[in-house]
């Protein structure tokens, strides 16, 4: 069908010109000081897991620091960028009211040269999203291999969040394009005027380091908060992606059940985890592959008193019961939703076990005060989650450590 351009209306044709302002003003990056930028490269690379085996993965890398946006040659010669797939990709830290500006970089891949996959990212959860950023392949664009597209977003609404590519949403996700990402409130930073309802100070010494919501009493104030996202994966699955073979997704089988891309006791050592790529192509070295843990202290001779656990579930089989017993567990957010009404109703609970599927997220709040200090455990109450294919007492735990 043709389409007469000299009959459109000239107020459609106004309203059409509207629609790119976004795709200028991330040319322009913005210029305010509220607009924020991060960069993302879509490749491969390796993890390790715990009982030693490396197994192949697709993934994001943080590339902001290493290439000016939308230069992908710069990109690919870099030799910290192409090949260096993280689990999880990289976290993005975002703050409510900020506009950002996210580029993402397809490099292509080492193992799979023959392979011309198109990526994108899609912010799970951000609401109202304009189809063509939101990295659904059906509705917005995806990023072909030597391209890169930019992604706007207006951070309107505090919460936790995850990321993932939407292309072949099945396969790109299980090989580990997924990660963890939040959007802190406006509370944070402007506290003229609130009161804590628990006597702590509102600013200054001794006060929250921040908060989970613009709560506007503090109850949602933690002194440390943390990120925790439940995956798991199945080898074979990653093997045939390596060799090229047919993806074998009726018989996908979780061998291992990870928490930021590690089996314990891994989830608790705080330093990255290296790989061993080299030994699979001489196109590939060893690098971090796996940076974020999982542990989670509280120093409270320190001052350190209250924990908030930002848990989150990608998942593309499984649903995970995570157990925390011995401490008051409380839920006071479910998929970046503040449980509060508009009305005031209160919906937080206290529990000792949450139960978090595929695309959720869920807050807890730990006070530890008058709890004896020691080592608690954080854990899938699923014993086929506790384990690293052969090996016992691995799989999806880690500790809580309070002194």
């Amino acid at each position: 069908m043709k389409i007469d351009v000299k009959a459109i209306p000239l107020a459609l044709a106004l309203g059409l010109m509207a629609c790119v302002v976004p795709a200028l003003a991330f040319v322009q990056y913005g210029s305010g000081t509220m607009d924020t930028r991060n960069h993302n490269g879509a490749t491969d690379g390796f993890i390790k897991m715990p009982d030693g085996r490396d197994v192949y993965t697709f993934g994001f890398t943080n590339i902001s620091g290493l290439i000016h946006y939308n230069n992908l040659s710069t990109a690919v010669r870099s030799g910290r960028a192409k090949n260096h797939a993280e689990f999880p990709a990289p976290t993005l830290d975002f703050k409510e009211g900020h506009n950002e500006y996210l580029s993402l970089s397809t490099l292509g891949m080492a193992m799979r040269p023959d392979l011309f996959d198109p990526h994108t990212i899609h912010f799970h959860g951000y609401p109202n999203a304009t189809p063509v950023f939101d990295g659904e392949p059906m509705a917005s664009i995806s990023v072909n291999q030597g391209a890169d597209f930019t992604y706007f977003y207006r951070l309107n609404d505090p919460g936790t969040y995850i990321y993932h590519c939407h292309r072949e949403a099945p396969e790109h996700m299980e090989m580990g394009m997924l990660g963890n990402l939040v959007v802190r409130p406006l509370q944070d930073d402007n506290r003229v005027g609130l009161v804590c309802a628990d006597g702590r100070a509102a600013a200054g010494a001794g006060s929250y380091a921040g908060f989970a919501y613009n709560d506007g009493d503090c109850s949602t104030g933690y002194d440390k908060d943390i990120l925790i996202q439940f995956a798991d994966i199945d080898p074979a699955f990653h093997d045939a992606d390596s060799f090229a073979q047919k993806l074998p997704f009726a018989d996908f089988v979780a061998r291992y059940s990870v928490l930021n891309g590690r089996g314990y006791p891994d989830t608790v050592d705080t330093a990255p985890i290296t790989n061993n790529a080299s030994a699979f192509s001489g196109l590939l070295g060893n690098y971090d592959a796996q940076r974020i843990h999982a542990l989670m202290t509280i120093n409270r001779p320190g001052g350190e008193r209250v924990l908030i656990i930002r848990l989150s579930n990608l998942s593309i089989q499984n649903f995970a019961t995570i157990e925390i017993p011995g401490l008051p567990v409380q839920v006071i957010g479910k998929d970046a939703k503040f449980l509060r009404r508009p009305n005031g109703k209160d919906l937080r609970y206290y529990t000792s076990s949450v139960l978090i599927g595929p695309g959720e997220s869920a807050e807890l709040r730990i006070d530890t005060t008058g709890v004896a200090a020691g080592t608690y455990y954080l854990y899938s109450r699923n014993l086929d989650e506790l384990h690293a294919d052969q090996m016992d007492r691995s799989g999806a735990m880690t500790e809580i450590r309070i002194n």
